[in-house]
């Protein structure tokens, strides 16, 4: 586990906390470390949840699959990044999504009751580590809000421009890189891939971006 000190200092969770103190804490907060191959399920619908956990490496999406076998991508999890938080309160009930390794990945788990309660051993930064995981549950909360924006828009091409600006944004570039394949990207704004990779050809032969796979240009125009 401790080659991924490193990591989960940049992460949300231990912002402000030494690779030292990550270290001993790790025990405190009974962690345990889980891998997964590619295309492996890291958690299923209808199972329960008792730890908060954080992928250390790979990518993950969060996903559901209809009674038809349609799939819609409900968000993409990176390194770093918390999940599971919203199934460990007494009354969440069971998960509601699947979570698949989308590469070949690592996820620490901890105990959520250790995480909330301080130890008999009282680490120092262990009151850090529970108001960290307040502002990081806070700022995941606004990222669900401002899905609901992209998919709550009207047309394809009104879902991708919000999208995409967003993530210009969020990135400080108009290069940008997301971490959807068109399907996938299709899946996550609740179009036909079809209808969207139609739409972005469009676009792009309007002058308003280019892309190259996941990359993307955005250029500016007076009106779309």
């Amino acid at each position: 586990m401790k080659e991924f000190v490193p990591v989960l200092k940049r992460t949300k969770l231990f912002a402000g906390v030494g690779d030292e103190d990550i270290t001993s804490m790790l025990s405190c907060l009974g962690a345990k470390l889980h891998t997964y191959k590619k295309g492996e399920y890291v958690l299923r619908e209808g199972e329960r949840l008792s730890d908060i956990l954080v992928l250390a490496e790979g990518s993950l999406h969060i996903q559901r699959d209809d009674y038809w076998g349609n799939r819609s991508i409900l968000g993409h999890i990176g390194v770093g990044e918390i999940f599971g938080e919203a199934y460990v309160a007494p009354e969440s009930g069971t998960i509601l999504n699947d979570v698949i390794a989308v590469e070949d990945s690592s996820v620490f788990f901890f105990d959520v009751k250790r995480v909330i309660t301080t130890c008999s051993s009282a680490c120092r930064f262990h009151t850090m580590v529970v108001q960290n995981l307040f502002f990081a549950i806070s700022e995941k909360n606004r990222s669900l809000v401002q899905k609901l924006g992209y998919i709550s828009r009207r047309t394809t091409r009104e879902k991708l421009i919000s999208y995409l600006s967003e993530e210009a944004k969020r990135q400080n570039s108009s290069y940008i890189t997301i971490p959807f394949n068109r399907q996938q990207l299709a899946d996550y704004l609740s179009v036909d891939r079809s209808a969207m990779s139609n739409e972005l050809c469009k676009m792009r032969n309007e002058g308003l971006l280019e892309f190259e796979k996941n990359h993307f240009k955005l250029r500016i125009r007076e009106q779309y």
